[in-house]
C-alpha cells in the first residue's frame, strides 16, 4: 500500500508540474508583451523596449534552458495578436520584433550567386589548364629548340 501511494504521488507530480511551467511561460509572454507595448507607446525606442521585455521573459522562464530572442519575439507577437483589443495600439510595433526577412533572403541569394560564380571560375581555370597541358604536349623538344632547322 505504501508503494502504491508513492507511485500515485509521483504520477500526479509528473502530470501537474508541466501545467505550472506552461502557465508561467504564458504569463511571462503576456507580461513581456505588456512591457514592450507600454514602453513603445510611451515613446521609448525599439531597443530599450525590446531589452526590457526580453529580460523579463528570460527571468520568468527559469529552468535549464533560456528563451531565445526569436522565441520571446514570437511570444510577444502571439500575445498581441491573441489579445487584439487590449494591444490594438501595439500592432504597428511588431514588425521591429522580427528582422527583415526579405533582406535576409536577398543576402542568402547573393551569397549563393557568389559561390556559384566562384565554382564557375574554378571550372574554367581547370579547363584552361587542361587545354594548356594538351597544347604543350603537341610540341616536342625539337620544335621548341630555336636553332634546329
Amino acid at each position: 500500500m505504501q508503494k502504491f501511494k508513492k507511485k500515485l504521488i509521483f504520477t500526479i507530480l509528473i502530470i501537474v508540474t508541466p501545467l505550472f511551467l506552461q502557465t508561467s511561460k504564458v504569463k511571462a509572454g503576456s507580461f513581456g508583451a505588456e512591457i514592450f507595448c507600454t514602453m513603445r507607446d510611451g515613446g521609448n525606442d525599439h531597443e530599450s523596449s525590446w531589452d526590457a521585455a526580453y529580460t523579463y521573459i528570460k527571468k520568468q522562464k527559469g529552468g535549464i534552458f533560456k528563451v531565445s530572442p526569436k522565441q520571446a519575439a514570437a511570444q510577444i507577437t502571439e500575445t498581441v495578436i491573441r489579445e487584439r483589443e487590449k494591444f490594438s495600439y501595439c500592432v504597428e510595433y511588431l514588425d521591429n520584433l522580427h528582422p527583415n526577412r526579405k533582406l535576409i533572403r536577398d543576402l542568402e541569394k547573393e551569397e549563393e550567386r557568389k559561390e556559384k560564380e566562384a565554382k564557375n571560375r574554378e571550372v574554367k581555370r581547370k579547363r584552361l589548364e587542361k587545354e594548356l597541358e594538351e597544347t604543350n604536349e603537341e610540341f616536342t623538344d625539337e620544335t621548341l629548340e630555336r636553332y634546329s632547322y
